[in-house]
């Protein structure tokens, strides 16, 4: 066996192993560290593929980024996982009919004849030394899929106007600062004396 398929099964091991666990596991920042773990995982067997732009990006933007905005987030909100395990029971049905049209489907792709084997997607010849995989991928992009690119730049800048807009719209009862109204306050309005007779001591008549 080449050492090319043995590093692809091992490191299909390691993302089969570390996609249970972003499911089983309790803890969620435990979850998102195997999610990472999975995303490095997939990066290496892309590399494998020599799609080495997509596997870097994949590390860069998910686990460089996004990944570490998901532990944040779920370090600072302190989830209280009690009431979200209260309703597992209810769902597993549910969850064990998707699994097993999941695990149908998967059967139906891997045991077809003459459909997805080598005949139908043979093993494309490799690459020369100098092929340039982001050149590939720019010219496939601005060419052949130029308006679906920027019809996806179009989506992600309405989504981006759509986020701000709902997080300055004005809500009742929200508390905000005014920095210019901070700025011009004065002394006298900071600081305000109450004069205020002592109180007694306790036991004391």
């Amino acid at each position: 066996m080449p050492i090319t398929e043995i590093v692809f099964y091992m490191f299909s091991l390691v993302l089969v192993a570390a996609a249970v666990a972003v499911i089983t596991v309790r803890n969620p920042v435990n979850a998102a560290l195997f999610l990472v773990l999975a995303f490095f995982s997939s990066a290496a067997i892309w590399m494998l593929l020599e799609v080495e732009f997509l596997a870097i990006i994949l590390i860069l933007v998910y686990v460089g980024a996004v990944m570490v905005l998901f532990l944040f987030v779920i370090m600072m909100l302190d989830i209280n996982l009690a009431p979200m395990q209260e309703g597992f029971i209810n769902y597993l049905p549910v969850g064990i009919t998707v699994a097993v049209v999941m695990a149908l489907e998967l059967m139906v792709v891997v045991w077809s004849k003459g459909r997805f084997d080598e005949t139908a997607f043979p093993v494309p010849p490799p690459h020369p030394d100098t092929y340039s995989n982001t050149k590939a991928l720019g010219e496939l992009l601005f060419t052949n899929y130029l308006l679906a690119f920027e019809l996806a730049g179009v989506i992600l800048l309405v989504a981006i106007i759509a986020a701000i807009a709902l997080t300055h719209r004005q809500r009742t009862g929200s508390k905000r600062q005014n920095p210019s109204m901070q700025v011009r306050v004065q002394r006298d309005e900071r600081v305000r004396l109450v004069k205020m007779d002592p109180e007694p001591r306790q036991g004391s008549q």
